[in-house]
């Protein structure tokens, strides 16, 4: 199956041309232990080949859990996303305006937030399973990230990763196709780059209203029916929300026990 296209109601732009495995997995490297080699110039290379490989072979140990296959062609992609991860304090926030929140005895069950129009690269996923789909689908687009663009530069990690999920009408089964999104900085949201994977789209999402939840654990077909469903229960049924079509928004790797994540409702235009 070719490993490697987003559909929210937006235009795509430009020419035409896997849960998520984030930075969070790779925090026992250290940008010390990436630069910590000898002053020779060739000893300095070797070590550097030696970093990428320990990189390589660590995604690969964590991606095999999730019975997805990390190629040899991510070593460079992996670690310039690495040797820039300044911290998470460092990585931009999708920007948005709380409209509302509902709480209960001190616990957020929902909020409702304005998210304005913006660019997004996007890539539809057609594995056998969710994970697998969000895994290749977000090393496509770390290609994207780390240089595999018009300008050739590293891009910046944004937050959260979304996929998009669609679903029957009674929230009982999940389509095969998913989504994954990336969120373009502010910095080249005027002129994004464009991709040279032919198969990620540059889209511009429109100004959307969302309720969102909180919850934490893996995410897969099983658990993102239920919080779909438990979501639905909390809004009130009189169709203000779109029925078939959902987001998960991740906000750390699919392999941490306490992952944190978010399901999103979309407001109705």
């Amino acid at each position: 199956m070719d490993r490697g296209g987003c559909q929210m109601s937006g235009e795509r732009v430009g020419p035409d041309q896997p849960g998520m495995i984030s930075l969070e997995d790779l925090e026992s490297f250290s940008e010390d232990q990436l630069s910590d080699s000898g002053n020779g110039s060739l000893e300095e290379a070797e070590a550097m080949e030696e970093d990428d490989e320990r990189l390589l072979h660590y995604w690969q140990d964590i991606a095999r859990g999730h019975q997805v296959e990390v190629s040899q062609d991510m070593a460079e992609p992996i670690q310039q996303l690495t040797s820039n991860n300044e911290g998470r304090s460092q990585r931009e926030h999708v920007p948005f305006t709380l409209l509302a929140r509902k709480e209960k005895c001190g616990n957020v069950l929902y909020e409702k937030r304005q998210y304005e129009k913006g660019h997004w690269a996007c890539i539809t996923m057609h594995e056998e399973t969710y994970e697998q789909s969000i895994c290749y689908g977000f090393m496509r687009l770390m290609k994207y990230i780390c240089q595999q663009n018009t300008l050739g530069e590293y891009l910046g990690m944004t937050l959260p990763i979304l996929t998009v999920v669609r679903t029957n009408e009674n929230r009982s089964v999940m389509s095969s196709n998913v989504t994954v999104a990336y969120f373009i900085p502010n910095e080249h949201q005027a002129q994004p780059p464009q991709p040279t994977d032919s198969e990620i789209l540059i889209e511009v999402w429109p100004a959307t209203t969302v309720y969102t939840r909180p919850f934490t654990g893996p995410t897969n077909e099983v658990t993102i029916i239920n919080q779909i469903n438990t979501m639905a229960e909390l809004l009130d049924p009189n169709g203000l929300c779109i029925n078939d079509s959902y987001i998960v928004a991740g906000y750390t790797n699919p392999a941490h026990n306490n992952r944190q994540n978010e399901i999103w409702f979309l407001e109705r235009p």
